[in-house]
């Protein structure tokens, strides 16, 4: 109810409240949305008449169709010559805590934070 009653204010109605409100008077968008009802990577998926759409009253929901997990499955594994490899995501605050993968055994070798994978030349 409150949400009809603001959308029909203007910036004349506004004019006779106090100077704080006046002075910041913008527009508001009243044309309907349309609601994006593709599922996010989570699985959540709301009906139209949920309450939980409201948040996405002014702008539409975006959902990133590009997964973390495919982005990751498109980069080929790093071949490499030692027995132990340390991953460490990237420099500085883009990366991770640096973990020491095993390759002795053949085949590869994931990280266990951002899924990079490693194999040992010689065995491969």
């Amino acid at each position: 109810m409150a949400a009809v009653r603001l959308s029909k204010l203007s910036c004349r109605s506004l004019q006779s409240l106090p100077a704080a409100f006046s002075t910041r008077c913008r527009s508001l968008q009243t044309s309907p949305v349309t609601l994006d009802d593709r599922p996010t990577h989570t699985g959540q998926a709301y009906d139209p008449d949920d309450i939980r759409n409201a948040r996405f009253t002014l702008t539409p929901r975006q959902t990133n169709e590009r997964w973390a997990i495919d982005l990751i499955k498109e980069v080929p594994p790093k071949g490499v010559d030692t027995r132990v490899v340390a991953c460490d995501g990237g420099p500085g605050a883009l990366g991770h805590p640096r973990v020491y993968i095993n390759l002795d055994q053949p085949g590869n070798h994931s990280c266990i934070y951002c899924g990079l994978r490693f194999y040992k030349e010689s065995s491969h």
